[in-house]
C-alpha cells in the first residue's frame, strides 16, 4: 500500500479527499485538496479543502461550524485520493442535508460524535459564555472532580425510582467525562478501542 501523497499527478496539483463518517461509514462528501490544504488538514484535525470556484483554501464549517473533525487519513495504493474518515459536527451538505448525497445520516454514537465535535470547538475557540469553556478554564483536577460529583450523583439517584432524575444525572456524568476526555486529548474511540480488547480477551 503506497503511502506517499502524489500531488503532482493532477496537472493542478488538486487530489480528490472521499469524507467519511468515522461512526457510520456513511460518505459524507467529495471534495479536492492541494499540498497546503493537506498539510493544514493534519495539522489542525479539522478538514480544509481547496474551493476551485473560490480559489483559496476552505474549511469545511467556517461559516456554519459544521467543521468536520479528522479521525484518520488514509492514502489509496496509487497516492492520488484520499479517504478521511471523521465525525462531522452537523449536517455536512450546505442544503442542510448529512450528506452531500443526501441521505440519512444515522448511528447509535453519530451525537457523540457531534458533541465531542462541539466540546473540542469550545476548547480551541474559547467563548466566554460557554459553560464548556469556563470547565476547561479551571483545569483537569477541577474537571476530573466535576466528573466524580456527577458519579455520586448518578449513585443517589440509582437508588430511587425517578426514572427522569436517573437519566438527567446519566447524561451529565457522560457530558463532563466526554470534557475529561477532551482535556486529555483523548476521543471517546479510544475508550471503545479498550473496551473492544477487552472483549476479544473474555
Amino acid at each position: 500500500m503506497n503511502s506517499e501523497i502524489n500531488f503532482d499527478k493532477s496537472p493542478d496539483g488538486l487530489i480528490p479527499a472521499v469524507i467519511q463518517d468515522v461512526e457510520t461509514g456513511k460518505v459524507l462528501m467529495l471534495g479536492y485538496m492541494n499540498r497546503e490544504a493537506y498539510d493544514k488538514t493534519v495539522a489542525e484535525n479539522v478538514v480544509t479543502f481547496f474551493s476551485r470556484s473560490k480559489q483559496r483554501l476552505w474549511t469545511k464549517g467556517e461559516t456554519s461550524n459544521n467543521f468536520l473533525h479528522v479521525r484518520e487519513i488514509l492514502i489509496d495504493c496509487d497516492g492520488d485520493t484520499l479517504l478521511i474518515k471523521s465525525a462531522p459536527a452537523g449536517p455536512t451538505c450546505h442544503t442542510g442535508a448529512d450528506t452531500c448525497f443526501d441521505e440519512v445520516n444515522q448511528g447509535k454514537g453519530q451525537f457523540l460524535n457531534y458533541l465531542q465535535g462541539i466540546i473540542h470547538d469550545r476548547k480551541v475557540n474559547p467563548s466566554e459564555k460557554s459553560y464548556t469553556t469556563s470547565l476547561f478554564g479551571r483545569g483537569v483536577n477541577k474537571i476530573a472532580q466535576k466528573v466524580g460529583e456527577e458519579a455520586v450523583e448518578l449513585v443517589i439517584e440509582a437508588k430511587d425510582d425517578n426514572d427522569d432524575l436517573f437519566k438527567g444525572e446519566a447524561a451529565d456524568l457522560l457530558f463532563h467525562f466526554l470534557v475529561l476526555l477532551e482535556q486529555k486529548n483523548m476521543d471517546l474511540d479510544d475508550i471503545v478501542a479498550v473496551l473492544q480488547t477487552r472483549h476479544v480477551k473474555q
